[in-house]
């Protein structure tokens, strides 16, 4: 959870009263991720109040975000995620000068307020100096359909907006998630909806996540692993 300021990985996996503790790992203490689901997790709300804003400026929140990654006792991972805040900021930065990001997920709803802010993004991680591969975009909210009306599709925020972004830009779109009520009640409580394959929005996640497998497969055997960005200031 690279969110500094918004933190919400320790709701979302139901672990808010978590409290990661050091471990000495050849000679280094290293900070032991909270897991849950098979999921190694590391925010820093499990290290702040989480009623309390995290007044920080920039390079301290970029700091905080170094530890988190480098001086942790991540272990044998077959994939290290990084959920990103919107936009292009100190955090996003922070994150191409420290790690070789193997590829993107871009993720937006598809009215075009959204979509500016997800075309800004792609420009980003396209940059010459940056050259990170978009694996694709993720279109959520992509439609409500009301649990006793299945076969409708109400387009409550504009219908399509990321599936034409995609293909303007050339870009895989990777799963249209639907606008459901379970989605968000089971967010609040901490129960992801991939928890539960046997539901139609389980099986769309389950779906995207094999999509993103596929995508990241194929980007190593065609592409050169990704550099960390060196930005001279």
């Amino acid at each position: 959870d690279t969110d500094i300021f918004g933190p919400s990985m320790p709701k979302m996996f139901d672990v808010e009263d978590a409290r990661p503790y050091a471990v000495d790992v050849d000679g280094r203490k290293l900070i032991e991720p909270v897991e849950k689901y098979g999921v190694k997790l590391l925010s820093i709300g499990f290290f702040v109040n989480s009623d309390t804003a995290t007044l920080w400026r920039g390079g301290m929140a970029s700091n905080a975000l170094k530890q988190l990654i480098a001086d942790a006792n991540w272990g044998d991972l077959d994939y290290f995620i990084l959920d990103t805040p919107p936009g292009t900021s100190d955090i996003h930065l922070t994150l191409l000068q420290t790690l070789a990001i193997t590829g993107a997920v871009i993720v937006s709803t598809p009215q075009s307020v959204a979509l500016a802010d997800a075309r800004k993004g792609i420009d980003m991680y396209q940059n010459d100096k940056v050259n990170v591969p978009i694996l694709g975009m993720v279109e959520n909210m992509a439609w409500f359909t009301p649990a006793e009306l299945p076969e409708n599709k109400y387009y409550i925020f504009g219908k399509e907006g990321c599936k034409q972004l995609a293909n303007e830009l050339h870009i895989p779109l990777l799963a249209q998630i639907p606008l459901v009520q379970s989605i968000c009640e089971d967010g609040d409580k901490g129960e992801p909806a991939a928890c539960h394959p046997e539901t139609i929005t389980g099986q769309a996640f389950l779906n995207l996540a094999q999509a993103v497998v596929t995508k990241v497969n194929r980007r190593n055997k065609v592409q050169p692993k990704t550099k960390i960005v060196e930005v001279k200031e």
